[in-house]
């Protein structure tokens, strides 16, 4: 990594570089609970909508005790309606409450509530993580990409998950572009935050101009 390139990520890190997860409250560990609230975040990430009324949505899901697959199921349909509405999730809160809820009871019913097994079903095939994240309702390849972006830290084989977004990020910064070289940049417990903070910059505006302008 040149000098430039170095002072590069840096600045990224230091102004982008705050996971989804880290920004929803969620303290990621490969446990049932913190997975399963990033899978409920992906979920209210894959419609169009703003990244911070999606993550003030999940903030307000959590906060109201849906933090579990059994207290998603549990809760009632209005109550989650209820918990979207106060984050504004305007549009999507009614199709998003009986997602969330049919969701979570497809976690208990498979999964016995620990995504974890999920992970054993797929016997170390990101790809097949993938598709059977896509069998809950509502993620597509967005929020499975997000989910894999953000959970490479715990599970070995997600790594490295730079979508196509990141990349053209890198591209545009000067940084390396395969998924394998941009890795090398971080070490393994900041691959989320780089991957998040690339998409960031993709998504922004002025991000690149401004970070190329410091360096």
């Amino acid at each position: 990594m040149t000098q430039r390139q170095h002072k590069t990520v840096r600045g990224l890190m230091d102004a982008y570089g705050q996971t989804h997860a880290e920004e929803a409250g969620i303290r990621l560990r490969n446990t049932p609970a913190p997975l399963y609230q990033l899978l409920t975040l992906c979920v209210l990430f894959s419609v169009r909508i703003k990244a911070d009324i999606a993550v003030a949505a999940a903030r307000e899901l959590f906060g109201a005790g849906m933090r579990t697959p059994r207290a998603m199921a549990d809760a009632s349909w209005q109550d989650r309606v209820d918990a979207l509405g106060r984050a504004h999730y305007r549009r999507y809160d009614e199709s998003t409450s009986t997602a969330l809820g049919a969701g979570a009871e497809l976690a208990l019913d498979r999964y016995r509530g620990d995504l974890r097994r999920l992970r054993d079903q797929a016997e170390g095939d990101p790809a097949r993580i993938r598709e059977l994240l896509r069998e809950f309702p509502r993620i597509g390849p967005v929020g499975a990409d997000i989910f894999c972006r953000e959970a490479q830290a715990l599970w070995p084989e997600l790594r490295q998950s730079f979508d196509d977004r990141a990349r053209k990020a890198a591209s545009e910064l000067g940084l390396p572009t395969t998924s394998q070289s941009l890795a090398r940049l971080v070490d393994t417990e900041s691959l989320p935050r780089l991957a998040a903070a690339l998409v960031r910059v993709e998504l922004s505006v002025d991000a690149v101009d401004d970070l190329l302008k410091a360096g």
